[in-house]
């Protein structure tokens, strides 16, 4: 019997503020480290894309969201390397307006893997973001819902 081909998923969290998207820096992962990414995890067992999003944002740093919150912004089939299991499916999961009043200040709930939070203007990232990242916000600004990496 052939084995059946595996994808890991993951779920991401854009959180915008005005014309601003909220980056944290890697530290301490062995991957990526001293880049700039988005709140992020792999999938846990019989859970959702939009599921994991929201976990990773109450994991990483400390907001509560709804599904409500959040709207699709992105789909990314990627492959990170050789084998099977370095097939991807990321979910990009778009909270247009953050506002502290409703949602709680964010703090860095995980600072031995990430050693800096920060707003950016999206025209005006910084060099230092993952590539396969910044494909995925350009591809959210225009409003491009599918990609392969």
């Amino acid at each position: 019997m052939i084995e059946k081909h595996k994808i890991i998923p993951s779920g991401y969290v854009v959180i915008k503020r005005g014309g601003e998207v909220l980056l944290s820096r890697r530290f301490n992962t062995g991957f990526m480290d001293g880049m700039y990414g988005l709140l992020a995890g792999h999938g846990e067992e019989f859970e959702s894309l939009i599921g994991c999003a929201i976990r990773e944002a109450k994991e990483e740093i400390g907001i509560n969201l709804k599904q409500s919150d959040l709207e699709l912004g992105h789909i990314m089939n990627r492959y990170s390397g050789k084998h099977s299991e370095d097939c991807r499916i990321d979910g990009f999961f778009v909270l247009e307006n953050y506002d502290e009043n409703s949602l709680g200040p964010i703090v860095n709930m995980e600072p031995e893997k990430c050693d800096d939070l920060s707003w950016f203007p999206l025209d005006n990232l910084p060099d230092n973001v993952i590539p396969y990242i910044k494909i995925a916000l350009e591809n959210i600004s225009n409003k491009i819902i599918f990609s392969e990496v």
